[in-house]
């Protein structure tokens, strides 16, 4: 699969808790420190990539999550949210939301998709439809770099979008629960069409390595995060792994070659 010409566009999944918003963290700042023109997508209902990437609260303040802006999604679909047996058009105007409700701080912009009220993976709302066409404007035609934080269950990636992502990583931990998840999310990507599927072990400690390659031996393994209370503290003291985790840092330029001589753009 050849990686759009039009920027790069990484989602990144995982169990609640395993670090996938570390991930997604470090690729942000690692790219945007590159000078590539990054967007960080929170498509988490749990949405707090953008205090771990260290935005100011006084900015955060100013970001509109999609989901819940009840006047836009009834704008843009012709139907009230949170109510059923209503008409709604299935392909809503999106091009001109990003400028609107995206924040920027250290040369990163980031949106906040939010969660759909209903939930499931068949819910057919306005709320659903609106954000599924979002992400995938964002994954087929923006021009940035763009870092999707997923949640596990995918729920804003339909089979388009998937289709457009150049690279689908799975964050896991040490823990037979987290790698059952892991093969739950591969099958579910490439149901969706996804053809490169890559794994981040995080939490590592030594001895994890050998059992992690034996039980996720259908994935390509981009690298290893070890344990670090440096990353607790980050979250505690509310900074981003950026400024507190020098270490975890260095792998992460690991982990972002790793990916980019796999998708041949080393």
């Amino acid at each position: 699969m050849r990686v759009s010409e039009k920027g790069l566009k990484i989602a990144v999944s995982g169990k609640g808790g395993v670090g996938k918003t570390t991930l997604s963290v470090l690729l942000c700042h690692i790219f945007a420190r590159e000078g590539k023109r990054v967007l960080a997508v929170d498509a988490d209902p749990d949405a707090n990539l953008g205090t771990a990437l260290g935005f100011p609260p006084e900015i955060l303040e100013k970001l509109t999550t999609i989901s819940e802006n009840k006047e836009l999604i009834k704008e843009r679909t012709g139907a009230e949210p949170g109510t059923s047996g209503q008409f709604f058009t299935l392909n809503p105007r999106v091009e001109d939301i990003p400028e609107k409700y995206m924040v920027e701080h250290a040369g990163i912009r980031l949106m906040q998709m939010g969660k759909v009220a209903k939930g499931g993976s068949g819910c057919v709302c306005p709320e659903s439809v609106l954000l599924k066409h979002l992400l995938r404007h964002l994954v087929l035609k923006a021009e940035d770099t763009v870092v999707v934080d997923m949640e596990a269950g995918l729920e804003h990636l339909g089979r388009g979008t998937a289709e457009g992502v150049d690279a689908f990583i799975v964050v896991v931990e040490p823990g037979k629960r987290s790698f059952q998840t892991a093969g739950s999310i591969v099958g579910l990507a490439k149901d969706l069409g996804v053809a490169r599927v890559f794994a981040v072990a995080n939490k590592v400690r030594l001895g994890d390595e050998e059992i992690i390659r034996q039980e996720l031996n259908f994935l390509p393994i981009l690298g290893f995060i070890p344990y670090d209370p440096a990353l607790i503290s980050a979250d505690l003291s509310g900074v981003s792994v950026f400024e507190q985790a020098p270490e975890i840092v260095a792998i992460g330029y690991k982990i972002k070659n790793r990916l980019m001589e796999e998708l041949g753009k080393a």
